[in-house]
C-alpha cells in the first residue's frame, strides 16, 4: 500500500523520509524533483510510489539544480512544490538558489536538504543551513518524526504567506531512523496550473519571475525573512520544558532535541535546566529566545555540525546585552560540544555535565567490559571494498594494471560515487584525486592540458553513467573543445547504483515507472567528437587491449564506456552466469608465485583464504558468478562453469 493510501488518524511507523513525503502530500504537493543522494533519496522513491494514487507528478531529475528548477516551474505555475537533495546537492544548486530568493515564489515550494553529519555516507559533513542565512529564506528543522511530517505539511502554508521557498532541512539520523507518526487528510489534487506573466514588471504574482531589480527584490526578500521572524514568535513547534529560571539553558535543534531529553534524564537534571527545542533557527524568533535567555544562568546549544545557531545566539544576546545582561553562551566554540561529527546521548550528558559542574554517571564496569569484549570479539573486522561481482572491481583492476604496465606514471582523478572506494586498496588504489561530481573529468581537462608544461603522464578520468549526465558531461564538452589529451573512463553499470538504482537519462524508464526515450552515452560522446570504445569490464584481456591503445594515442579526448550491470541491480540481483570453483590440486595457496594474488590482491569477498587448508576456496553464499576471478589466477586453479550447462 503507498503511503498516499494510509487512513488518517491511523498511528504508523514512519522512517523520517517517509514522514517528510506523507507531510508533504497532506500539504497538497502537486510535483516533486529531486537528485538521489544518501540520506535523501527516500522522499522521492516514497513519492514515486504514491504518484497514482496522489495524482502527482514525480522526477529524478539530471542533477540537483534543474530539480530546483523544475519544481520553481511549477510554483511559479501556482501549484505546490517539493525539491529534495543531500547536502551537496545544494552547492550544486546554489546557482539558481540565490536567483528564486530574489525572484521569489508563488505556490508553496519547499526545498528538502538532507544532511550527513559524522559523513555516514558522505565524502564530507557540509551543512546547508548557511545557504539559508546566505540566500535569506527561512530555515525549519524538524526534531522527531511526527514534527517532520507536521513541520513540513506547515512549510508549503508558511512558503504561500511569505512567497519565498523555505528550507526543511533533516539530517541522517532522522532521515533514515523510524518512529510513530500519525497522519492526517490528504486534500484532493489540483489540476488549475497557470504561468501568468502580463502584469507590471514587479508584481511578484502576475509579472515576469526574474530576481532583478536588486535594489528592489533585495529589500523585499529583507522584508519577508522580518515577517518569517514574527510568524516563528507564536510557532507551536518551538517548545520549552523546565524550571522558570533553570541553572542552565539547553538550546536543541534537529535531533540534538533528542539526545538533549535523554541526556538530562540521563543526569537527573531537569529540575535545574530547562531545555529550549527550535524548530524555526532561520531567522531566529528573538523575543522568544530572549525570554528564556534572560530567564537561565548559562546557556548551552546542542546543534549539528557547526555553530549555526550558536553564533546566532550569540549576536543576538550581545545586542540584547543591555536587557539580559551577560550569559555565558556554551557549545562548540568552547569545546563543550565537539566541533565535528554526530552528537549522541553521551556527548550531550558530557556537555551538560560539564556545563552544570555534574558527573555523568558511571556505567556499570561489568558493562562496560561485556561491551568492549563482545565490540572487539563480536563481529569480524570489515574492510570498505567492492561487493562480489562488482564491475567496478574488474573496471580498477584492468585500469591498474594497465597504466602500471604502461610505465609513464599514468594517474586517474576519481570522482563521486560506489567507484569511489578506488582511492583504496578494495580499488587498487587506482584513485589519485576525489573531489565532487564530475571533478574528475573537469580536473583530467586540465591536467590534459599541461603538456607544454613538460606533463607527459598519461591522464585518466572515472566517472559513473549517472554521473555522466549529472555533472561530467559539461567537462567533457570543455575538454574536448580545448582538445585536452585525457581518456575518460564511464563505468556504465545501468542505475545510480550508490543510492539504490534509481533512473537516469539513460535508462529507458522514470521515477514513476513509464516508457522514456534512453539517451544513449557512446552516441552523445560520439557526436562531441571523441573517440570512443566500449567493451565489458568482466572481459578484462579485451579492456586491458582497448585501453592500451587508447593510451598511446597521444592526442585529444578518448572515451571508454566499461559497460556492466552492477551485481545488485535488479536484471542482475541473485543470477549466476557461472558457478565458481577453486581446483585444489592446481591452487598453491602461499606457495604460488601471486603470493595469493586472488585473496590478498584482488580481494574479492566471494574468495576466501581457507588457513587450515592452505588455499583459497569459494564462497558460494555470496559468490556472484561474475568469472572475473578466473581470469586473474596466474595458476589457473579458479575454474568457471556456465550456469545453463551445469544445470543441464
Amino acid at each position: 500500500m503507498s503511503i498516499a493510501k494510509h487512513p488518517a488518524g491511523e498511528r504508523r511507523l514512519y522512517m523520517g523520509n517517509e514522514a517528510i513525503a506523507r507531510g508533504a502530500l497532506e500539504a497538497g504537493v502537486s510535483v516533486a524533483a529531486g537528485y538521489p543522494g544518501t540520506p535523501s533519496s527516500e522522499i522521492i522513491e516514497t513519492l514515486a510510489k504514491a504518484a497514482k494514487d496522489a495524482d502527482i507528478y514525480v522526477e529524478w531529475s539530471t542533477n540537483e539544480k534543474v530539480a530546483m528548477e523544475v519544481a520553481a516551474a511549477a510554483s511559479f505555475a501556482g501549484l505546490r512544490s517539493l525539491c529534495i537533495m543531500k547536502q551537496n546537492g545544494v552547492n550544486v544548486a546554489s546557482d539558481f538558489l540565490l536567483h528564486l530568493a530574489g525572484s521569489g515564489t508563488r505556490g508553496g515550494m519547499v526545498l528538502v536538504p538532507c544532511d550527513d553529519p559524522g559523513a555516514l555516507s558522505s565524502v564530507n559533513e557540509g551543512e546547508s543551513r548557511h545557504f539559508a542565512k546566505m540566500v535569506e529564506v527561512p530555515l525549519l528543522e524538524p526534531a522527531d518524526f511526527q514534527e517532520a511530517k507536521d513541520l513540513t505539511k506547515w512549510a508549503f502554508t508558511l512558503s504561500e504567506e511569505l512567497r519565498s521557498l523555505v528550507f526543511v532541512r533533516s539530517v541522517t539520523r532522522l532521515s533514515h531512523a523510524s518512529g510513530t507518526v500519525v497522519p492526517g487528510e490528504i486534500p484532493a489534487p489540483r489540476r488549475d496550473a497557470k504561468f501568468t506573466y502580463n502584469g507590471f514588471i514587479l508584481d511578484p504574482m502576475e509579472g515576469p519571475v526574474m530576481s532583478a531589480p536588486v535594489t528592489f527584490k533585495h529589500g523585499q526578500q529583507q522584508e519577508k525573512l522580518k515577517r518569517a521572524e514574527e510568524i516563528f514568535e507564536d510557532s507551536p513547534f518551538n517548545t520549552y520544558a523546565g524550571p522558570d529560571n533553570p541553572e542552565l539553558l539547553v538550546i536543541a535543534t534537529s535531533a540534538c532535541w533528542l539526545y538533549a531529553r535523554e541526556a538530562l534524564r540521563m543526569l537527573n537534571a531537569e529540575g535545574k535546566a530547562g531545555l529550549l527545542k527550535l524548530a524555526t533557527t532561520w531567522p531566529l524568533p528573538r523575543k522568544l529566545v530572549k525570554k528564556h535567555l534572560a530567564a537561565a544562568g548559562k546557556v548551552l546549544v546542542l546543534e549539528e555540525v557547526l555553530p549555526f545557531t550558536e553564533e546566532n545566539v550569540k549576536v543576538l544576546a550581545q545586542e540584547a546585552a543591555d536587557e539580559i545582561g551577560h550569559k555565558p553562551i556554551l557549545g562548540k566554540r568552547d569545546g563543550h560540544v565537539p566541533m565535528t561529527g554526530e552528537l549522541n546521548p553521551d556527548l550531550a550528558a558530557d556537555a551538560v555535565a560539564k556545563a552544570l559542574g555534574a558527573q555523568v554517571p558511571e556505567v556499570d564496569p561489568d558493562y562496560k567490559t561485556k561491551a568492549g569484549q563482545y565490540a572487539f570479539f563480536g563481529a569480524p573486522n570489515r574492510d570498505l571494498t567492492f561487493c562480489p561481482g562488482c564491475p567496478h572491481r574488474a573496471s580498477f583492476w584492468s585500469i591498474h594494471n594497465t597504466l602500471a604496465a604502461d610505465g609513464r606514471e599514468g594517474f586517474v582523478c576519481g570522482d563521486i560515487g560506489c567507484y569511489s572506494m578506488a582511492v583504496l586498496p578494495s580499488g587498487f588504489s587506482t584513485l589519485k584525486t576525489l573531489h565532487s561530481m564530475g571533478s574528475g573529468t573537469g580536473l583530467a581537462s586540465g591536467f590534459g592540458k599541461l603538456g607544454p608544461f613538460g606533463l607527459n603522464q598519461p591522464v585518466m578520468s572515472v566517472c559513473g553513467d549517472s554521473t555522466f549526465f549529472h555533472a561530467a558531461l559539461p567537462a567533457l564538452v570543455n575538454a574536448v573543445h580545448h582538445q585536452s589529451d585525457i581518456t575518460m573512463a564511464v563505468l556504465d553499470n545501468s542505475g545510480t547504483g550508490m543510492t539504490g538504482f534509481q533512473s537516469h537519462p539513460g535508462l529507458p524508464t522514470d521515477a514513476l515507472g513509464n516508457e522514456v526515450p534512453a539517451i544513449d552515452i557512446e552516441a552523445v560522446c560520439r557526436s562531441l567528437g571523441a573517440e570512443v570504445r566500449v567493451t565489458d569490464p568482466f572481459d578484462l584481456e579485451k579492456t586491458q587491449q582497448t585501453l592500451h591503445e587508447l593510451l598511446e594515442t597521444k592526442k585529444g579526448v578518448k572515451v571508454l564506456i566499461l559497460r556492466q550491470a552492477c551485481a545488485l541491480s535488479p536484471q542482475r540481483k541473485g543470477k549466476k552466469d557461472f558457478d565458481m570453483e577453486v581446483d585444489a590440486a592446481l591452487c598453491r595457496g602461499e606457495d604460488c608465485g601471486c603470493n595469493r594474488l586472488c585473496t590478498r590482491i584482488f580481494r574479492c569477498p566471494g574468495l576466501v583464504w581457507d588457513a587450515t587448508a592452505g588455499r583459497a576456496r569459494i564462497d558460494e553464499v555470496i559468490c556472484a558468478g561474475c568469472g572475473v576471478c578466473a581470469s586473474i589466477c596466474p595458476a589457473g586453479a579458479i575454474i568457471k562453469k556456465p550456469v545453463s550447462a551445469q544445470a543441464a
